[in-house]
């Protein structure tokens, strides 16, 4: 399926208004919430990515045309085809999503939009080249580049890697942002998932300053008692 005109009509037509009603709630749409204005047909994620297998050949201007709207749906359809084209694709159209995405973060604006797909697209484009665009991006005044910062650093966690999360990490433990203190916990979990030194030497360095939301996001596997010392502040 490659005419837009039929994949919209095709995603107004799996659109369920209560569904709908029921994100708009969960994703915090509501003025002064960090997904205010956002609009969703009331799609499951399952359907999207179905209908996302049907639209594997799409272009990246039929993509970014989708990646603009103002449905959330469409939004996330666009990313997925563009993360299931990235790993077929050769350097040169890897670069081009790779350009795209990042021209376009004003659009990757909800968390499930930048955690389904800045893992797949930004840490593989890094994985050889300099990451400093990392860093600039956790600096950044968007929640969503510092969550897509945050989140892209999964791929090299995933290879053993910590040293980019953990300096990440570190520049977002005082951020003020709940979505950020999540997603830096749950990466800092992740790194403990495989290194349980590693996460906790960060831990112990870090146990007084960080918030404590970071925190139980980051010890959750952790066994009860040893979790229960670091909830009181009592680890040495």
């Amino acid at each position: 399926m490659a005419n837009l005109k039929d994949i919209r009509q095709e995603m107004i037509s799996l659109g369920d208004p209560h569904k709908a009603a029921h994100a708009q709630g969960f994703f915090k749409t509501a003025p002064g919430q960090y997904g205010e204005g956002d609009i969703f047909l009331g799609i499951r994620v399952p359907e999207t990515r179905k209908m996302a297998r049907q639209c594997r050949e799409l272009t990246l201007k039929q993509i970014t045309s989708l990646l603009h709207s103002r449905f959330h749906e469409e939004r996330l359809l666009a990313l997925f085809v563009l993360v299931w084209q990235f790993p077929r694709s050769d350097e040169k159209h890897q670069q081009a999503i790779f350009n795209l995405y990042l021209e376009n973060t004003e659009y990757i604006n909800n968390w499930d939009l930048v955690d389904s797909s800045a893992y797949l697209i930004v840490g593989p484009w890094l994985q050889d080249r300099p990451r400093d665009l990392l860093h600039q991006l956790a600096v950044s005044d968007s929640l969503w580049e510092k969550r897509i910062a945050m989140m892209a650093t999964l791929h090299f966690i995933r290879q053993h890697d910590f040293a980019d999360a953990l300096s990440i990490a570190l520049i977002l433990k005082n951020d003020e942002h709940d979505l950020i203190h999540k997603i830096t916990g749950w990466m800092l979990r992740e790194i403990g998932n495989r290194n349980r030194e590693a996460e906790e030497v960060f831990l112990r360095d870090h146990l007084h300053t960080m918030p404590r939301t970071m925190l139980r996001y980051a010890i959750e596997k952790f066994p009860e008692e040893l979790r229960l010392k670091y909830l009181k502040g009592t680890i040495s």
